[in-house]
């Protein structure tokens, strides 16, 4: 069967609430032809995401009816692969002890997406040529994973001169932004004729836009942003920045661009990495 998540606003409910409409929702769901495999809650921002196996969206809408009542604003068709590469999960998180409920273990879907991009990735490749260039790959993906292990950053996909992460957490997304900076500083410090200086951009948002697609615009302007980021540069959208304040870091205000497929002007800001 195809698979679906929807998105809910349910103002004023709490991590119980939701975990007993979810509850409700595994009751009748053999009614209906359909599996209910997961959710997401946010409590702070109001917002739920059911993940469903369900032959079509009306099925999944009687079968919010009938359970609580709930019927989701938007409903949209995803890939597994997909959501687990940006959510971390296609099912009910399990309890690795006794005293964990389930419903503590749920997390919200908001997500910061972060893109890198190696700068003169195939100028590299002809001044240095293939093998070297492939080594010097290996070394960025490396010092790039070790950043994302670090922070808690999930790989989405590799872009063949870069990484797109996905973080739970949005402080952490530039934390592990920061990591890879300075990795990559100290390497370029003791390797001058193997230097390597990447591009950093990051957005964050919810997987299910106002009629958008999965992350879409989160994951269009995280790259529209490492685009417009110069060598050695994080460039942060202002929701990021909103997320940050408890971090011990400088932001710098760099104003308003309009990128590349977007309409209105977003506002950015870099991130002072070289701070020690």
């Amino acid at each position: 069967m195809p698979l679906y998540m929807d998105r809910h606003f349910v103002e004023g409910a709490t991590h119980h609430t939701v975990a007993h409409a979810h509850e409700m929702d595994l009751n009748i769901q053999h009614k209906h032809g359909v599996k209910f495999l997961t959710y997401w809650f946010d409590e702070e921002r109001s917002t739920a995401f059911c993940l469903i196996e369900s032959p079509d969206k009306e099925t999944i809408q009687a079968a919010h009816d009938e359970a609580h009542g709930l019927v989701p604003h938007e409903i949209l068709e995803v890939d597994p692969g997909i959501v687990e590469a940006f959510l971390g999960r296609v099912k009910d998180p399990t309890p690795v002890d006794t005293s964990e409920s389930p419903e503590d273990l749920i997390d919200g879907a908001f997500r910061a997406i972060m893109f890198t991009d190696l700068e003169g990735s195939t100028l590299m490749t002809t001044t240095l040529g293939d093998s070297r260039a492939l080594h010097l790959l290996h070394v960025h993906n490396a010092l790039t994973r070790n950043a994302l292990r670090e922070t808690g950053g999930q790989e989405v996909k590799h872009t063949g001169d870069g990484i797109m992460a996905s973080f739970a957490d949005v402080p952490q997304a530039v934390d592990c932004a920061v990591a890879i900076q300075r990795a990559f500083a100290i390497h370029n410090a003791h390797n001058a004729d193997e230097e390597m200086h990447l591009r950093i951009g990051i957005s964050a948002g919810e997987p299910i836009e106002e009629g958008g697609d999965f992350f879409g615009n989160t994951v269009q302007l995280a790259a529209r942003l490492c685009d417009h980021a110069e060598a050695d540069q994080i460039l942060i959208a202002d929701e990021v920045r909103d997320l940050c304040q408890d971090i011990e870091l400088s932001f710098s205000d760099l104003g308003e661009i309009t990128p590349k497929g977007f309409e209105a002007a977003v506002h950015v800001y870099t991130v002072s990495w070289q701070q020690m």
